[in-house]
């Protein structure tokens, strides 16, 4: 090339290079949100989740979209996050959507339901079987828009102080757990208490109540519950994979360019892959860490599954027959999974049972 026709193609780089910046500043306005979190930082794979959001968000914008997350009670009490962001008093918040079943019993099937979908079925029915559009439509009566931002994966069955038999041994016992299991538990005379996370050890070791349930071995040996009960019982029928989101005010969300919310979608999806994949990677240590201290690990007996099944349906139906926004989603819900499940004995169950029985040979 020669050097006048080099110089020239060079100026004319350069001066695209100039139109073309201040049209991109334009598309990417300097923003900051304040995030809520539902979970204390002790916590650090549900509370991390909200700052592995932010950081993903920070680092797609050039730091011009920033995203400040506050453990609970900064801002506002854990089970207030919602609400607050309905009110508009924050952009955001990171929540378990279980956590207002008081309001509806619809808000439940966000997080994850008795007997329901696990952390995969979650997943694809929120992705590719219409979750994610009727949870919205439920969740827009609020003010809020949600996404998927992480997945406990199937957790615990909960701390007792006493064994767990029969049905019988649920009457009468003050079990802090949430969502709708709680209603499902009072068929069986079981007296519910809605705790936070961070409140749990205090309220066990005061005796205000007699058991609790809350995600899983790592998050449960963070917490010490071993110290003040010694009963350790599984699964949590009451949740396959408790799924949490990024409730986002819906007039906030509305103001953001298309290309913000493909960023907050993406950063949510990364968070969302990242929080199972750390519980699946702690879990096992933790467990083999607190059998070896004294937790005395043992499956709900049937009979109890049993029990716990039939007034589980028993209330969907009754629920169901009152609440048309409940009755939508149970139904969508229990349709996926019976159809996730023909697959899953075919391949999934009979690949993990097989291995389970024979990982002694590697």
């Amino acid at each position: 090339m020669k050097r006048r026709q080099f110089i020239r193609a060079a100026g004319l780089g350069l001066a695209a290079a100039a139109i073309a910046k201040p049209a991109i500043a334009q598309s990417m306005p300097e923003l900051k949100w304040r995030c809520t979190s539902s979970f204390p930082k002790s916590l650090d794979t549900l509370y991390g989740a909200s700052e592995v959001f932010a950081k993903a968000v920070a680092e797609a914008t050039d730091n011009k979209f920033q995203v400040q997350t506050f453990a609970a009670g900064e801002i506002v009490p854990a089970l207030q996050a919602l609400d607050a962001v309905t009110k508009g008093t924050v952009e955001m918040c990171h929540s378990a959507s279980y956590y207002h079943v008081g309001k509806d019993p619809t808000f439940a099937f966000g997080t994850g339901v008795p007997f329901g979908l696990n952390a995969r079925m979650q997943n694809a029915w929120v992705h590719f079987g219409g979750g994610m559009e009727l949870m919205n439509e439920f969740y827009g009566k609020y003010g809020v828009f949600a996404i998927p931002c992480g997945n406990t994966g199937c957790q615990m069955g909960g701390w007792f102080r006493k064994e767990i038999k029969t049905p019988e041994d649920f009457r009468g016992l003050k079990f802090r757990i949430g969502g709708y299991a709680a209603r499902v538990l009072q068929k069986l005379g079981c007296v519910p208490q809605q705790v936070a996370g961070g409140d749990i050890y205090a309220a066990l070791e005061k005796g205000t109540i007699d058991a609790a349930e809350w995600v899983g071995p790592y998050d449960d040996e963070r917490l010490g519950l071993l110290k003040v009960a010694q009963h350790y019982y599984y699964p949590a029928w009451w949740k396959g994979g408790a799924m949490l989101h990024n409730f986002i005010n819906i007039g906030k969300w509305e103001e953001l360019s298309p290309t913000y919310r493909s960023i907050v979608r993406s950063a949510s999806e990364r968070a969302n892959a990242w929080m199972l994949a750390k519980y699946d990677a702690a879990n096992p240590a933790a467990l083999k860490r607190l059998v070896a201290a004294g937790t005395k690990l043992s499956p709900f007996p049937p009979a109890v599954m049993d029990a716990c099944l039939a007034a589980a349906f028993e209330l969907y139906h009754e629920v169901a027959a009152l609440n048309a926004d409940f009755k939508k989603v149970f139904e969508s819900t229990f349709a996926f999974r019976n159809d996730e499940y023909l697959w899953w004995q075919v391949a999934e169950y009979s690949y993990d049972t097989y291995l389970i029985k024979n990982r002694v040979h590697v």
